[in-house]
């Protein structure tokens, strides 16, 4: 069994979106930490607005995207709004798909 790289959870995280806006979690800048530790995945991520109705489905996404790398044993998502999220955290890639 091979163990599992924070890239290859970015990757997952990749296919994950918020409903509302056409741009990956990761390049909205959503994530904060990914830790892996002995397969056991736990990400701490936020939304763009701490009333975002859509959290609890983004984080069951994030969950699921992650759980289909074959090595996972356990995943956990963790909200946080400390630091509060701000379109600085947007990378280039997410900022060329919106146009800013």
């Amino acid at each position: 069994m091979s163990d599992v790289s924070r890239a290859q959870v970015l990757e997952k995280l990749k296919e994950v979106y918020d409903p509302e806006i056409p741009v990956n979690v990761v390049d909205l800048g959503l994530i904060y930490n990914i830790d892996v530790s002995d397969n056991n995945i736990h990400v701490l991520m936020t939304l763009t607005a701490p009333g975002c109705g859509m959290g609890p489905y983004i984080a069951q996404q994030a969950e699921w995207a992650i759980a289909e790398i074959d090595e996972i044993n356990d995943v956990s998502v963790e909200m946080t709004f400390d630091p509060p999220w701000s379109p600085d955290l947007i990378t280039e890639d997410g900022k060329a798909v919106l146009g800013i």
